[in-house]
Formats: C-alpha cells, structure tokens, sequence
C-alpha cells in the first residue's frame, strides 16, 4: 500500500473529440502519489496527449472527477492552480517556445507566476545552467536545432519549479547524445512525473513503472501492453527464430 499522498487522481474519465463516434479515453482511473515516476505508452491516437490536456484542464472531460491534492478541480480558476504545480512539457517544442530568445522564453514562467524580473532572470539563468545550456540566454529560439528547442522547453517547465512534470514524448527529434543527456537529467531529479513515450528503453530508465493506454483505459497487464523489439545481430540475412 502506498503512504504517500495522492497529488493527481482521476476517477472513470471520459473524452471524446466532436469528429469521433467512440471516445479516446473511457471510463479511465489514476492515481498518482507522491514521488511516483511513472511511464506511459500507447498506440497513435490511444489518447496520451489527450490525457495530459484533460490533468491540465485543455480539455474538458464529457464524465468523470478531477481532484489535484484532495481538492476538486472543475472550473478555470481550479486549473490555473494545478498549473502552478504541475508542468507540461508540450509534444511539439514549437508549441512551448514563442518569446524572441531562449532566456526571455525561460523566464516568462517565472514571471507568470509572480516574480520580480531579477529574481525570473536568476531561475531561468539557474535552470539553463542545471541542464547545460548556459550560453544560451542570447540563442534565437525559432533558429535552435531539435534537439536543443527540446532542452530549452523542458527548462521552460522546469523554472516554474513544479510539484509534478508531465512529458510528451519527450525524446522527439533527440539524437543519441542529446538523448542520454536527458536520461541523467531527469534522474538526478527527485520529482512526481507522468512520461508519454513510445522509447521504452528511455521509459524503463527514468520511470518506476510502466502501464499502457488501451481502449481508452489504463492498462497495468505486462502481458497486453503494446511493444516492439529493434536489434541487431551478425547474419541477420539467414532464417533464425526468437525464443
């Protein structure tokens, strides 16, 4: 049984989009604790994103309850509080990222929140720093690489200093190093997340545990959630069996 405090839990959750006549998500429960690091996976349109809009309150639910630290959370009001404590790091980095250069785009959290310029411009400055992009501060945004809108949008998040993250497929357009920069970033962060990504090897190094949207539920059956397999090996153009 787990002591810790429940911070997001959804109870029997639907969704669904005017243009689809089944919903994406359908009846779907989660309870994230403290602490938990958990991973999710699924199938294009299972409703990943979907799921993280309705936490977020982007998206409506047509049923179900949403309750953030024991409280309900059901009008605009309620989510801009949850949006205080709970970071979303958006699938596309260019959704994320819209202020001329990379330290502005840092520091517009802060300031949303209620800093003072000085202290906004020291948390951002902070941020870039812990995740290696000092020397950034002056980078045009729109001219970044991939890999590098996807670091600086996560410190975007991060400078907000939230209670939870909430990443969508996080390793998008990341090449192999980048990639692994990320894996030892997201370790040496002690905090409750909820990561969207079809990398499973990156999931099983940054998450406790790893469920499964499928038919818009949260599967927790190893034996049903879906997967693939890339290797390779020395005459691979020969008849061979997997066991």
């Amino acid at each position: 049984m787990d002591h810790h405090p429940v911070v997001i839990e959804l109870a029997n959750i639907s969704f669904a989009y005017p243009a689809c006549q089944r919903p994406v998500i359908n009846n779907l429960d989660l309870r994230l604790h403290r602490g938990d690091q958990l991973g999710l996976i699924g199938s294009n349109g299972s409703g990943k994103t979907t799921l993280f809009h309705i936490i977020m309150g982007l998206l409506k639910p047509t049923a179900g309850t949403i309750e953030f630290m024991g409280n309900g959370v059901r009008t605009e009001k309620d989510f801009q509080e949850v949006r205080k404590h709970v970071g979303l790091l958006f699938q596309d980095a260019d959704d994320q990222l819209f202020s001329p250069t990379v330290l502005e785009d840092v520091a517009f959290g802060p300031l949303n929140l209620g800093k003072p310029r000085d202290q906004a411009v020291s948390v951002a400055q902070r941020t870039l720093d812990a995740l290696g992009l000092k020397g950034f501060e002056d980078r045009i945004t729109y001219k970044l690489s991939g890999g590098e809108k996807r670091l600086v949008s996560l410190a975007t998040v991060l400078a907000m200093e939230p209670e939870v993250l909430l990443l969508d497929e996080p390793t998008t357009g990341l090449d192999e190093t980048t990639e692994k920069r990320l894996v030892e970033i997201l370790k040496g962060l002690d905090m409750t997340r909820l990561l969207v990504s079809h990398n499973l090897d990156f999931l099983a190094q940054t998450t406790h545990q790893i469920t499964a949207i499928v038919d818009g539920k949260l599967s927790w059956d190893d034996a049903i959630i879906p997967h693939t397999h890339v290797h390779t090996h020395k005459h691979g153009k020969y008849a061979h069996q997997h066991r």
